[in-house]
């Protein structure tokens, strides 16, 4: 059995266990949600969780975004708008943005251990390198082509080897990032992706202009 394989094997059986019982449809929106889906572990403490952030703590509107990595329009907003909200807002101070991932399958949870293998300074270019490579990777074949591809994708972002798979096999990792996401999407209320909750008021998928109206007015409130 060569490497990739038995990484491959290993980070299926991390999925494994009941974690997943719906899948997206095509536009990234589950086909159902239900009460297990959201079931959250009581047990696991989520507090070893960093929460991925960019722009100034202090800055006067936070933009909380739920999105999947296997989300076609996830993909479209981190392509386009994203570049626009980042050099408009985030870089200038306006916007404290906060990254959190959603898990409908186990692939956008694989991708998201690779993306937070090496902490908060590499996250957001591996984030970037994910979406752009999203139909290759999420649509490679079977599972252990799937994650060969994602260890492409982490070694080309300057992970180590040993490191990578190390993240890719982590069980207890794994279990406390969903339900981690259990806990914020309950709470939030979210059911679709990318969802947005921009100074506390959710709203799902916007054009730019008018997330960009939504934080306007936020800022003419301070």
């Amino acid at each position: 059995m060569n490497r990739i394989r038995t990484i491959a094997l290993a980070t299926l059986a991390v999925a494994a266990g009941g974690f997943f019982v719906t899948t997206p449809d095509r536009t990234g929106v589950p086909h159902s949600l239900t009460g297990a889906a959201f079931a959250q572990d009581a047990g696991v403490d989520v507090s070893m969780i960093h929460e991925m952030t960019l722009g100034v703590e202090d800055a006067p509107v936070t933009i909380i975004e739920y999105a999947s990595y296997t989300c076609p329009h996830c993909r479209v907003f981190h392509e386009g708008p994203y570049k626009q909200l980042k050099a408009d807002y985030i870089d200038t101070g306006k916007v404290r943005f906060i990254y959190r991932e959603v898990y409908y399958d186990r692939f956008g949870l694989w991708a998201s251990m690779v993306a937070r293998c090496s902490g908060p300074e590499k996250f957001f270019g591996i984030t970037e390198l994910l979406y752009a490579g999203q139909d290759s990777w999420s649509r490679a074949g079977d599972p252990v082509a799937i994650v060969d591809e994602l260890r492409k994708i982490g070694l080309l972002a300057g992970i180590e080897p040993e490191a990578l798979d190390a993240c890719l096999q982590d069980a207890t990792r794994a279990r406390t990032l969903v339900t981690w996401y259990q806990q914020n999407a309950g709470a939030d209320g979210v059911t679709s992706t990318p969802s947005f909750v921009v100074n506390g008021r959710k709203v799902t998928n916007l054009s730019y202009g008018d997330l960009q109206a939504l934080i306007e007015q936020e800022l003419n409130r301070n």
